[in-house]
């Protein structure tokens, strides 16, 4: 049964990501914890395959307009994938316990949340600062970084589904500043597909992730972040970047105290 508020959490976070191409992971996930009381390890789970179905109609998007970048998000595969199959391992040979689990999983997910709050707010800062630093670097060595990136990405997005989208994007912008921003989005957010539904199918093996209020939250979702796409032109990203990165950084520290 589909329940209204959740899908109109859905809503909410899926025109936001239309909009920005962040808050998936990072709005989701606490709004659940939060908002509905759901427990942390409940709410990362669903929320990775929450974020799998929604990125895939981004990627569907993206795909016909010829903004993915097929290459970055095979190097990001090549390290994400098999870090959260052996995150996940991991999680299984020391017995995860949902339970246990909360206050770690809190923890881990308010630290990922203000990264990714400053990773928002100061990105353009970062990659002027640092993208120089790799204009000169060879292709293999830019793979190289691509491929480790992705084993972070792999790690962090199945420990506490935060990640893929600004923290992600913020480190694509370092090491492709030639390659088009649309693009490096669109590979962003495909790459996040198959990173976000492994990482989310060790979890429903693992228990922790909650059907029901999947199908309501994507009920909201995907209309959502259609609409965001539509009106992205429209919003000026002075208004929303700030909000977003704030609201990000309010909800990491809350989840700390």
């Amino acid at each position: 049964m589909i329940e209204p508020l959740y899908s109109l959490a859905g809503v909410f976070v899926g025109i936001l990501v239309g909009l920005t191409g962040v808050g998936g992971g990072s709005l989701m996930t606490p709004i659940l914890v939060l908002a509905f009381g759901f427990h942390p390890a409940t709410a990362v789970g669903t929320d990775l395959l929450y974020a799998s179905a929604t990125k895939t109609v981004g990627t569907m998007v993206h795909g016909r307009h010829g903004t993915v970048d097929w290459r970055v998000v095979r190097l990001l595969g090549t390290g994400s994938v098999p870090a959260a199959i052996l995150t996940l391992l991991l999680l299984w040979a020391m017995h995860y316990n949902a339970k246990e689990s909360s206050a770690a999983l809190g923890a881990l997910l308010g630290v990922a949340l203000i990264l990714t709050s400053v990773s928002v707010f100061f990105r353009r800062q970062i990659v002027a600062r640092l993208a120089p630093a790799f204009a000169g670097t060879t292709h293999r060595r830019i793979g190289g970084l691509t491929v480790i990136l992705g084993i972070a990405l792999g790690v962090l997005v199945s420990l506490s589904s935060v990640g893929a989208g600004a923290l992600g994007m913020t480190a694509l912008l370092v090491l492709y500043p030639k390659v088009p921003v649309a693009r490096l989005v669109g590979s962003d957010i495909a790459h996040a597909v198959p990173l976000t539904l492994v990482a989310g199918m060790g979890h429903w093996l693992l228990g922790s992730v909650d059907f029901a209020l999947l199908l309501s939250l994507l009920a909201g979702s995907i209309p959502g972040i259609i609409v965001g796409s539509l009106i992205a032109t429209r919003v000026s990203e002075r208004v929303l970047v700030p909000v977003l990165a704030a609201t990000l950084a309010v909800v990491g520290i809350k989840l700390l105290t």
